[in-house]
């Protein structure tokens, strides 16, 4: 079983790669920010959680 920081950070790390792609495909706006919020969430729950 995998311990919540590691799991927080491969949530991230996936996101992260989600945003890229959606940038390098030159998606839609809306796709994009939408990509970024949920990315920015992420690390704002890891900086909340202190590691």
């Amino acid at each position: 079983m995998k311990h919540p920081k590691e799991e927080l950070i491969q949530e991230i790390e996936s996101a992260r790669r989600i945003l890229n792609q959606s940038i390098d495909e030159r998606r839609q706006y809306e796709e994009i920010y939408k990509n970024s919020v949920q990315l920015d969430a992420l690390i704002e729950k890891y900086i909340a959680a202190g590691y």
